[in-house]
């Protein structure tokens, strides 16, 4: 289903569908109108005209009429129409069920692959004919895949889309969730699209999948079928009150019905503005509007130079075979020869690598060379040193770029008044634990591993404390620091930070006892691992404790992220999301997170944020596991 937030894959499934039906298409112009959205012109046979309108991480779909051209295309834009304009769309395919398509190009005698990325932040991704990756909008390091130059594009794993019976019954029978759930995520339906499965099939949603038997089996493999038919199909697509739709769903109410789903897409997504400046008479404006100006322009200034610097470095790791011959041969040149004779040796050779060099400085050993821009070369660092001068001078600039926009964003007093820095606070000791105030004022402390929790008990835990953990194996241990009336947000902290939120688990039962009760001694015969401890004696049970974490950012009376039980943190917080066991790993979710308060606060709130909300900071409160984003205030 397609929603505000971007399309699903059974979208996409639709989307490649339709577009793959107007096959023959040549790549006739492309645009870039910022550092998300891009338009394709494709042409068809008979003359036929198509555009597409791609914005990566959430939208692509064709349209009637594209924005209106930039006057001054982007890099990325001239890069893609070097390489694609003219070129043949020999096919469009999704891969898998994901939410990427890949358009498959013939240019000359060889092939190009263009992948377009909707999920999580998006990417447009140019690679040969064997998926390795000429070059990308947005060069990403992860753990598991690499988006840079001379990398191979991941196209493995299982196609979803086209299961046997066979393998959609061992997917559903080895999952621990119930149905709609093992739906919507390990076959990568979603929510909406899994719930209609289950209404096809005839079986309750939440039928628990270690039970299902060959006849349920039959009836929910011929209802998956049927959906990805309809998809492929597009049966009259539906704007609806949930969202956009390539076929009705069972009992939904459509507001509008359309002819390709394409349509339906354009008129969900109304195309964005994009204003250009216009130059107009000269002004006369007061010192105040000269000084802001003036800033403005520096920030400007500093940014095209944290590109300048950020694109140098780029160039250098793509040509990083050939920076490091010329680093190694003009070091062993300089042993024998003056930097004056080297510099005539230069002139007269005919070689590659020679030939990019523009101009020598002998003062400092260092070359000018051209790597698709001019980038200083110190013959005394090595590859990564000459990477790292980069770096630091993208450090100084952003540096100065924030000096600026506080500057600027600084009103001019009336008066000679004292005005109120916000300050980012200084880390205290317990921030490196999981930690939050009770509504009440007491800390509460929680460990974050094994160590963290031997350490707590051992070194912080007192007398007058409580010792607080979820009623499984796998935990924090919680320690609270005092005596508080709301037991009921530190249990709900402890159960939390537990494997129950692994475990997908709503709600589960917490335990608390006295500092006396706690023992690393076991009995005879007995092994108490690292982190775990022995309770002695009665101890306090809360049973069926609601799991949920909210996280936040606090601008008054200093910045800072926090994070903890949904009642404690939104009495503080400005603004919070809310988390419940879910699908989303820490990173997915942590990434959201940041995007999402980051919206919620005004522009000049968001600027001053950016010292504390961070994908670390916000991570730092995300349990373990799959998590939600279920409510935003």
């Amino acid at each position: 289903m397609a929603t505000t937030k971007g399309m699903s894959g059974l979208d996409l499934a639709a989307l490649t569908a339709e577009l793959k039906s107007l096959l023959p298409l040549w790549i006739g112009k492309i645009y870039q109108y910022n550092n998300t959205t891009f338009g394709f012109r494709l042409n068809g046979e008979d003359k036929a005209r198509h555009l597409f309108f791609i914005e990566i991480g959430r939208r692509a779909h064709r349209v009637l009429e594209l924005p209106p051209a930039p006057k001054n295309p982007s890099g990325y834009s001239m890069y893609l129409r070097k390489f694609l304009d003219g070129g043949k769309v020999l096919s469009i395919s999704q891969k898998g069920i994901e939410r990427v398509i890949i358009l498959e190009i013939g240019k000359g005698s060889g092939t190009l692959n263009l992948a377009i990325e909707l999920f999580d932040e998006g990417n447009l991704i140019l690679t040969d004919g064997g998926f390795g990756i000429q070059n990308a909008l947005k060069k990403r390091h992860f753990r598991e895949r690499e988006i840079v130059s001379g990398e191979v594009y991941d196209m493995g794993g299982v196609d979803l889309s086209t299961l046997s019976p066979e393998a959609f019954s061992g997917i559903l029978r080895s999952s621990n969730r119930d149905l709609v759930r093992s739906i919507a995520v390990d076959l990568m339906f979603g929510g909406a699209m899994a719930e209609e499965l289950c209404i096809r099939a005839g079986v309750e949603k939440e039928f628990p999948t270690q039970y299902l038997d060959d006849r349920i089996i039959s009836q929910l493999y011929t209802a998956y079928e049927s959906i990805i038919a309809d998809a492929r199909s597009q049966n009259e697509p539906v704007i609806d009150a949930k969202g956009c739709w390539p076929f009705p769903l069972t009992g939904s109410t459509p507001k509008s019905t359309h002819t390709t789903f394409s349509e339906a897409l354009a008129s969900y997504y109304p195309l964005p503005t994009f204003h250009e400046e216009k130059k107009g008479k000269k002004e006369v404006f007061s010192r105040e509007e000269r000084i802001r100006r003036q800033q403005e322009a520096a920030i400007k200034t500093f940014e095209a130079k944290i590109a300048d610097s950020e694109r140098a470095a780029e160039l250098i790791y793509e040509r990083y075979t050939d920076i490091r011959q010329l680093i190694t041969t003009l070091d062993a040149a300089s042993q024998k020869m003056s930097w004056q004779e080297i510099t005539k040796v230069l002139k007269g050779a005919d070689h590659p690598t020679a030939a990019m060099i523009l101009s020598v400085n002998p003062a400092d050993a260092s070359v000018v060379v051209d790597i698709g821009m001019k980038v200083t070369i110190s013959i005394q660092k090595n590859v990564e040193g000459n990477v790292g001068v980069y770096y630091d001078l993208m450090k100084k600039f952003r540096s100065k770029r924030e000096g600026a926009i506080r500057a600027m964003n600084r009103p001019t007093p009336k008066q000679k008044e004292r005005t109120t820095v916000r300050k980012r606070p200084k880390p205290k000791w317990f921030h490196r634990f999981r930690w939050f105030d009770t509504s009440d004022g007491v800390l509460v402390i929680g460990g974050r591993d094994a160590n963290q929790n031997e350490e707590l008990v051992k070194k912080y835990m007192e007398g007058g404390d409580t010792f607080v953990h979820a009623d499984v194996h796998g935990g924090s241990v919680v320690i609270v620091k005092g005596t508080t009336e709301r037991m009921d947000e530190v249990v709900q902290f402890a159960a939390s930070y537990s494997n129950l939120w692994k475990s997908g688990y709503a709600a589960g039962d917490v335990y608390s006892a006295r500092p006396d009760q706690v023992s690393k001694t076991p009995e005879s015969g007995e092994f108490v691992a690292k982190g775990a401890f022995v309770i002695r004696g009665e101890r306090e049970y809360f049973r069926h404790v609601p799991l949920g974490v909210a996280i936040g950012a606090v601008t008054e009376p200093t910045l800072a992220v926090i994070g903890g039980p949904v009642s404690a943190i939104s009495k503080r917080a400005k603004h919070m999301i809310r988390l419940t066991p879910g699908t989303f790993e820490p990173n997915d979710i942590a990434r959201k997170a940041v995007r999402s308060l980051r919206d919620r606060f005004s522009s000049n709130d968001a600027k001053v944020l950016k010292s504390v909300l961070s994908t670390e900071s916000v991570a730092a409160f995300i349990p373990a596991g799959g998590s939600d984003i279920v409510e935003e205030s």
